[in-house]
């Protein structure tokens, strides 16, 4: 396959070729879980009879959307839980895990994180600094955290050692800016049924930010109580502009509601402002989107692994979320590489991105991500905080076609950095 209207050398392009002919296979296996996925969501479209009328949306209160019930619905039917609450009011993945934490927890219980540390951008959220202004800490809510084994893996004895006077077990599915392994289905299958067997009670909350769609289950079907996740990501299918999601169950799914508005409305109101139809067409699409992201992460993931690059997790590994992280080794390489992925970018290709002094995060940060909706990770993009090992976390791509392209721009430029 050449590249007629891009300037890549040939000796790329010629590895490139042996590379996607290596990945066969596993675009086969992408694909039969998109199938598979594809088929969940029709099933539940159909069961919850969307129509054109739910396309549309409302003003002022909000109340009787029936679009916003009719996606709840879906959403709760493919998820396999009682209900969901999805939204375009939430501003981030990171403001729906918010208003889940202050919507379960209260004064004097404790959160136990069973992944080590969350996300950067969930520490102040927590309370971890101790200047954080409106934490989990300020309202006398106790945060511990068991860290991963050397392995990467869940340290699943101490977990199990740790739930004495806990009310909340968090679990990050993704790996974030870390270089661990991300949480698979069964690996939380096997935790979630162990902890279960200690203490019935206790709640189990996962941020499933990158990972919906990406197998066959979701980590409600396997004994979460809560997941959540953002519309820019996986379940917004490149179509949803913004907002998130809180799926599990029904009584759990109120409390948040009633963080999100107030006691009382919970659910009941929040106009949708003629979002509906981006947020139900972009479920609709997102296993697709997903297996396009996949794919363009398996491919980036074998052309570097060729060229000496560390990858993680591997291009033939099983995968459980959308993330590929590349170890660049040096901050001028991780720059070069962002800027190759943004001038593979639909929306301002033109740009340079530069490290900045992002909110929410202690070390600058580099992002690309020339996207429709600005920030959406479910596009191709490439981000990273300028610390070591100076490794990129790629993910996204709304159709493997451009995102080849995008991964083909990113490597060359960067074996042209000295």
């Amino acid at each position: 396959m050449t590249t007629p209207y891009f300037e890549i050398d040939e000796s790329l392009l010629q590895l490139a070729r042996q590379a996607e002919t290596q990945c066969g296979p596993v675009f086969a296996r992408i694909d039969e879980v998109s199938h598979h996925n594809s088929q969940k969501v029709l099933r539940a479209f159909s069961d919850q009879r969307i129509s054109e009328s739910h396309l549309s949306g409302t003003t002022g209160y909000g109340y009787g959307d029936r679009g916003r019930e009719a996606l709840e619905a879906v959403y709760a039917q493919v998820f396999g839980c009682e209900d969901a609450l999805v939204r375009h009011h939430f501003a981030s993945g990171t403001h729906a895990i918010a208003v889940a934490l202050f919507g379960l927890l209260r004064p004097g219980d404790h959160m136990l994180s069973v992944t080590g540390l969350p996300y950067d951008t969930l520490l102040p959220v927590i309370g971890l600094d101790k200047g954080d202004k409106g934490s989990l800490r300020d309202f006398g809510i106790r945060y511990s955290q068991v860290d991963l084994t050397s392995e990467g893996s869940i340290d699943m004895e101490k977990v199990l050692c740790s739930l004495e006077g806990v009310q909340m077990v968090y679990l990050q599915r993704s790996r974030g800016y870390s270089l661990r392994e991300s949480i698979s289905i069964s690996q939380m299958e096997i935790l979630f049924a162990q902890i279960r067997e200690v203490r019935k009670d206790i709640l189990i909350v996962v941020d499933n930010c990158y990972g919906e769609f990406v197998e066959k289950r979701e980590p409600t079907q396997v004994g979460a109580d809560l997941i959540i996740g953002s519309l820019i990501k996986n379940p917004g299918g490149g179509l949803a502009e913004t907002g998130a999601y809180i799926a599990g169950r029904a009584d759990l799914v109120e409390l948040c509601a009633c963080r999100l508005t107030s006691p009382a409305t919970g659910k009941e109101i929040g106009a949708t402002l003629g979002q509906n139809k981006s947020m139900i067409q972009g479920f609709f699409m997102a296993p697709h989107t997903v297996a396009q992201a996949l794919k363009t992460a398996v491919f980036a993931a074998c052309l570097l692994d060729k060229l000496g690059y560390a990858v993680d997790p591997a291009w033939d590994a099983h995968r459980t979320d959308i993330i590929q992280a590349v170890g660049l080794y040096t901050p001028e390489k991780l720059v070069a590489f962002c800027k190759g992925i943004q001038q593979g970018a639909p929306i301002d290709s033109f740009v340079s991105p530069e490290p900045w002094d992002m909110p929410g995060y202690h070390d600058q940060v580099i992002m690309a991500a020339g996207a429709f909706n600005m920030g959406a990770s479910i596009e191709l993009s490439a981000d990273a905080p300028l610390r070591p090992p100076y490794a990129v976390w790629l993910q996204g791509g709304l159709t493997y076609e451009s995102g080849r392209i995008g991964i083909l721009l990113a490597v060359q430029n960067l074996l042209r950095e000295k």
